[in-house]
């Protein structure tokens, strides 16, 4: 092969790793007898071969003994020559020094590797640990002056240093090196080692001289509660609660206030000085941020529960759920919920400041986007704040402002609440202010038109009996929205009240001749009915007329036909008397009006069999209508006409398919067979004798 250059006299193969050619298992049943993993590492243990120690080595005279530790001072030099940061091996150097009872290499060797790491405080520790142990009190002294010198922050120099000088009885110098330690400014700890240094020797003066010291260097709620239960405890109890008022000047705005504040009111109460105790509660309550007044509130509770009245207890309570309450508007400040629970609790308490103050943070929360889903639950905060006003407080102008700077800051050019409008114009009406009233209405119409505002303008305005306004009101209502049939019918009905015949039909004419309307069978319905009720027979028919030309639905044929059967009707029965003397003239009337309603049946049915065949179910149903129609005309009815029309139900099937366009089985439906189909269709003869021969043959099964 061809050596690669990369590889230079060597070839691939040459460079080829061989791995062992795999065994391959012949038997791969198990064996008779298994051995455990345990076994294996029982059998591994026993066959180790045991451990080649050096033999021990006996001294016997001077010159061994130097031979021998002139041998391990080399061992150790050379290993702290190759390793000089590796303190391990001073250290054993340094023991192993102390052990052949030589200090002064001992020493020596500490202060070597002290020039190598004097920043290890462990170095220092074993150091002067070996001073002292051998009673080298001035050598420890230097070995602790030195340290402490060096590495001033570290707590643990001071104490060891202390505690040395406090076994040997040296007060004094302990309280010497105290002093030099409390210039370095320790943390709380360090304080706390002097205090209860003297006051083992009770020193109590010096003590309480060492704790005001304390709490100047160290001013939080801690340090001036540890001192106030130090003078508490050996009965000083004026200067205690010097302390902690002293505290609440200095730190009522703190972090930690709470904790003070509780320790503070749980002294007055050791004290027996209740009502102290739940001032200072009440004022901790009123400065400390509710987001850290957690543990005040239910110390707070527990206080009142145990040495308040009723009132008191349903203070705390209140207090405590109004604490919940703030939590959770902080969280959230959208949570509108939360708000109309907050404001239910207040006013439930009857302190007319704090619900206001609280309806006032609650709508300062305005929803972020102008979007009416977000705003449908934030306006009856205004509404309920405007009620309170008006109901509870009895403040009628806070109520008129509320109204005001709720309809300001609406968007109404992206949408408007009609209620809000229709409330404030309620409210200007019981005041006995109409002209207020109208004036928020209009600027309702004018800004934010809404079918409410209209239809209730125009309530107020009819109960006032200002027709004309009313008028103009109606005028508005339909410019802005030509389309509702509702307007248009009200508009026809308040002018008929008013016996104006003649503008209620131009109305009527005016609607039914718009391009577009929401509910146009509502309007023409109430046309027709309109006529009726004015006895124009002749209109009525051109109505109906004119709405077939429009469409052909079965209800507008039925009603027509209805319609045509009854017209007159009311009139025969106002003037009985003639009926009576007239039975033959009355006779034809009712000839005419079944002729009449029979011919719209007769043309209903040839639409829908000639221009919507398609429309069984619906021709199924007029002629259902007309057969009951022919019924009621009784004698002069003639109901086989009707009858031999009459379809026969079919039921059968057809094929669905899914929405991929599979198909998916069949589903059963009725068909409709009418009797000119019949005729059309000689396959259904046979068909309708199939069905027959069935029939036949289920009724002889069943005998």
């Amino acid at each position: 092969m061809a050596s690669d250059p990369n590889l230079g006299f060597l070839t691939k193969r040459d460079t080829e790793v061989k791995l062992p050619r795999p065994t391959r298992v012949k038997n791969k049943t198990p064996a008779t007898i298994q051995i455990t993993a345990e076994q294996i590492l029982r059998e591994a243990r026993e066959r180790q071969e045991p451990e080649i120690r050096p033999p021990k080595q006996k001294i016997t005279d001077v010159h061994e003994l130097a031979d021998y530790r002139l041998r391990k001072r080399k061992e150790f030099e050379d290993l702290i020559r190759r390793a000089r940061w590796n303190t391990g091996a001073w250290v054993k150097y340094a023991a192993w020094e102390e052990s052949q009872g030589d200090f002064a290499r001992a020493r020596s060797v500490w202060e070597r590797v002290l020039e190598v790491d004097y920043r290890n405080p462990t170095l220092w520790l074993k150091y002067a640990e070996l001073e002292m142990r051998h009673r080298f009190v001035n050598h420890a002294r230097n070995v602790w002056d030195r340290a402490v010198a060096l590495l001033p922050r570290v707590d643990q120099l001071w104490y060891k240093y202390i505690h040395m000088e406090e076994m040997l009885g040296d007060v004094a110098g302990a309280r010497q090196i105290f002093e030099r330690w409390m210039d370095w400014h320790p943390d709380t700890q360090g304080w706390l080692s002097y205090i209860k240094f003297e006051l083992r020797y009770n020193e109590v003066d010096r003590a309480r001289a060492i704790y005001e010291r304390f709490v100047a260097d160290h001013p939080r709620p801690s340090s001036f509660i540890k001192y106030a239960k130090f003078e508490a405890k050996r009965g000083e109890i004026a200067r205690a609660r010097a302390i902690y008022e002293r505290a609440v000047d200095l730190l009522s705005d703190d972090e930690e206030a709470e904790q003070l504040f509780v320790a503070f009111a749980e002294f007055e109460e050791w004290c027996k000085e209740t009502e102290r105790a739940r001032c200072i509660y009440r004022f901790a309550l009123d400065h400390v941020p509710k987001g850290r007044a957690e543990e005040l509130y239910r110390k707070y509770v527990a206080f009142e529960k145990q040495y308040g009245d009723r009132k008191g207890i349903e203070d705390a309570i209140v207090s405590k759920r109004r604490f919940q309450y703030e939590e959770e508007v902080r969280k959230n400040p959208l949570n509108y919920d939360c708000w109309f629970d907050y404001i239910r609790l207040e006013e439930s308490v009857g302190n007319k400041d704090m619900v206001r103050e609280v309806y006032e943070r609650a709508i300062a929360n305005v929803p972020p986007a102008e979007e009416k889903r977000y705003w449908q639950r934030y306006i009856y905060l205004w509404i309920n704040y405007a009620l309170y006003e008006e109901l509870d407080a009895q403040d009628m102008d806070r109520t008129r402002e509320v109204y005001r700077e709720c309809l300001k800051l609406i968007p109404h050019k992206k949408f408007s609440f009609a209620k809000i409008w229709l409330m404030a114009a309620q409210f200007e009406i019981r005041q006995m202010n109409l002209k207020g009233a109208r004036k928020i209405l209009g600027n309702a119409i004018g800004m934010a038109p809404k079918d409410k505002i209209f239809k209730k303008y125009i309530e107020i305005e009819l109960q006032l009996g200002n027709i004309t306004r009313c008028r103009t009101l109606y005028q508005k209502y339909l410019e802005w929205a030509p389309a509702n049939c509702y307007a248009w019918c009200k508009y026809a009905e308040l002018e008929r009240s008013l016996s104006e015949t003649e503008r209620a039909r131009a109305l009527f004419e005016l609607a039914i001749a718009q391009p577009a309307l929401d509910m146009p069978e509502l309007l023409w319905k109430a046309y027709i009915d309109f006529e009726i009720s004015e006895g124009e027979y002749e209109r009525t028919r051109q109505l109906y007329e004119r709405l077939l030309d429009r469409t052909k639905h079965l209800k507008v044929w039925i009603s027509y036909a209805k319609f045509e059967a009854s017209a007159g009707g009311e009139d025969e029965e106002t003037d009985g008397e003639v009926l009576e003397e007239n039975d033959i003239h009355n006779e034809e009337r009712q000839r005419k009006r079944i002729e009449r309603s029979r011919g719209v049946f007769e043309r209903a049915f040839d639409y829908f069999r000639t221009s919507a065949p398609e429309l069984k179910e619906e021709r199924a149903m007029l002629l259902e209508d007309w057969l009951n129609t022919e019924s009621s005309f009784g004698s002069l009815g003639d109901v086989s006409l009707v009858q031999k029309k009459l379809p026969r139900k079919v039921k059968k099937r057809r094929p669905i398919s899914s929405e991929d366009g599979t198909p998916a089985g069949f589903e059963e439906y009725i068909d409709y067979i009418f009797p000119d189909e019949v005729a059309m269709a000689p396959n259904l003869k046979i068909m309708e004798a199939a069905y027959k021969w069935k029939r036949q043959k289920l009724g002889a099964d069943d005998d």
